[in-house]
Parts: structure tokens; sequence; C-alpha cells
């Protein structure tokens, strides 16, 4: 077969089921689970980019958006690493469910949250919990690049056995140079020395552990007050905040004054919307969310974070007016080609959806 005659790569698409090939425990109540497609189609994503799963829960099914930990450049596979909290539902479903072998259905790869957006001759990375997987991500592009990156990275957690990745990051660290590892923890693990950092992050430490770090791009992930932290170590110390990127499944507060003040909602006033794909209609209020009207209705329309961060339920609005306040999950683009999130949208008088 001539070079003409080879067949182009197939990449995966949301149309295609993904099957679980494997799962590694990282750290308690932490899996990784790796997926590839049933085709065999390659993947192609950003590194730090998220997938939203369908997971087929008692009562489901039930839409959960997790970033991406490997990495574009190692492209017959893609990994999801879940953690699973106090109350967790789809997560926990997870560790105790899904094994190789079980197929499920999944949407994306969506997010903007990637380096390839802010390429920085230096990259300080920072995260706390499962907030390292983007960093994972990306690190791993990098080290896959053959080149010789300059990376900070910190990770904070409560203890050393939390560290996820801790060995993985290690093995690549002692593979090239410029990948700098700095690990903190709130406490210590029983009968092991510790001779990393111990305490929370602040000023003091990042001044040790990246003495160019106003030189350097910064990404973010962790819980909500950690990067708050985060952000007032690094404003505090004069840093180009230009230059501060984050990732958060946590809605931002919004100002009032940040509010969209063409049409307030009105919880005394009717709303209908018609589902067009569904022939379903639902009578509401302006103040009830298109999501909400649709779950009522019994239609179901995937989400994930339910804050208009993900993106997950974006559906097309063919005909009327809605009041959408988003935290980043749609572009200008989609708005513009009629596009809305239902999980953050009012509709005022009746709107026709294509759902």
């Amino acid at each position: 077969m001539s070079v003409m005659d080879k067949p182009k790569l197939a990449f995966w698409s949301d149309t295609e089921e993904l099957e679980c090939v494997s799962f590694l425990p990282e750290a308690p109540n932490v899996m990784t689970f790796c997926f590839q497609s049933v085709s065999g189609a390659l993947f192609s994503y950003d590194p730090g980019q998220f997938i939203t799963l369908e997971l087929p829960v008692p009562g489901g099914p039930l839409y959960r958006t997790y970033t991406i930990s490997s990495s574009p450049s190692r492209p017959t596979s893609l990994t999801v690493t879940v953690k699973a909290q106090a109350g967790s539902v789809g997560t926990r479903w997870m560790l105790d469910n899904l094994r190789s072998g079980m197929r499920l259905r999944a949407k994306g790869p969506a997010g903007n949250f990637s380096l390839v957006h802010h390429s920085a001759p230096k990259y300080l990375f920072i995260s706390a919990g499962s907030g390292i997987t983007p960093m994972m991500s990306m690190t791993t592009h990098l080290y896959d690049s053959g080149r010789d990156p300059d990376i900070v990275f910190v990770n904070c957690g409560r203890r050393p056995s939390d560290i996820i990745f801790r060995e993985a990051l290690e093995h690549m660290a002692s593979r090239i140079n410029g990948i700098d590892l700095k690990w903190v923890v709130e406490e210590t693990d029983p009968f092991k020395p510790w001779t990393g950092y111990l305490g929370t992050f602040n000023q003091l430490m990042l001044g040790l552990m990246a003495q160019d770090y106003l030189e350097r791009e910064v990404f973010c992930c962790g819980p909500e007050p950690f990067m708050q932290a985060v952000r007032e170590v690094l404003i505090g110390l004069g840093f180009d905040m230009d230059r501060y990127h984050q990732e958060s499944f946590q809605a931002p507060k919004i100002n009032a004054e940040e509010t969209p003040d063409d049409v307030i909602p009105d919880e005394k006033t009717d709303a209908v919307i018609e589902f067009l794909a569904s022939g379903i209609t639902a009578n509401c209020t302006q103040t009830d969310t298109v999501l909400a009207a649709a779950r009522s209705a019994g239609l179901v329309i995937p989400s994930g974070c339910s804050m208009g961060i993900c993106g997950t339920c974006k559906v097309r609005k063919t005909e009327g007016q809605v009041h959408m306040v988003h935290n980043g999950g749609i572009t200008d683009e989609d708005i513009e080609d009629g596009y809305i999130l239902a999980c953050c949208s009012n509709p005022i008088g009746q709107i026709k959806i294509d759902a």
C-alpha cells in the first residue's frame, strides 16, 4: 500500500460510546478510568479540557463532568481521574460499579482551560486535591513533546497519601529537566518521614518554590476557597493577573450590577416552552430555568455542573427570548447562532427549543 492509499485516521466524536478498558486506584476514594473508542478511533482534545459522562445510576441517567487526566499526545485512549466526595452519587457509582468492558455515553471534550491558548516559556501550575488532573494532562503533553519544559508544579493536599499522580509525576521529572515538583501537605502520614512543605500555601512558600514567579504563566485548579487564597497571594505580590488562569466547577459569585438588566424574570409571569424534537410543551414561570421546566415535563436534557460553567446543557433556541446569566460555559459565537445553556436560561414569554 502506498502512502497515498493509506486510510485517513478517524477521530472519536461523542456520537460513539466509550468503553472502559481499565481502572487504577490512585489515592483514597480516587480512581483513574481508562477508555477507548469502540471503533478504535483516536482522541483529539486540548490538554486541560473536560468531558461529560452519562452515568447509568439507579433512577438516572446522571450527567457528571470530569477533567481529562490523559494527554492528547497519547491519542489511543482517554482517562478521567475521579474523586468521591461526601455525598457523591455519580462518582461513587463509578468507583463501586464501573469496570472493564462497560460502555458509557459521553459528551465533549469542551473547555478553554489549556496552555494551548496561553503559550509561554515558563509555567507555574498550582493545584489542590483533584484539581491536579488538568495539570497532569498539560504536564504530560509538554513531557511528550521531547523538549525540556520549564514547569514549577505545586500541588497541595491534606497528607502525602492523598497526593494524586505523585509517582507518575516524579517518574517524568526523573527523565527530563524542567519539571520541578513541590508538594505541600497540611499533616504527615504516621510513621512516614516527610521532607516536603508542611502547612498551607502562602507567599513565603511561593518565593521559595519559584523565585521567578513573576515571569511565569500561572494555571490554578482546586476548590474555590483554595483558588481564592492563591489569587490573594499573587495579587499581594504584584503578579500580573492577566497571566493567571483558573478552572473550577463551582460557580463564582455574581454581583447584582453584573447581571444583565435588559429583562428581569418575574416569578408571577407565566412562560411557555415548546420542545420541538420531543413534541412536549411545558408551562412554567419566567423564574424557572429551561432545564428545570424540561425535567418537570419528563424530558431529559444532559447537564453537568448546573451552574453555566461546563456547557453540557447547551441547546438551540429557535424562537423567543431568554434571560441567560452563565459562567463561561458558552461562547459568543454559539450565542449568536441561537444556542443557550438550559441550566441558567429563563424563558421570557413563549420560546421554542430544538430538544
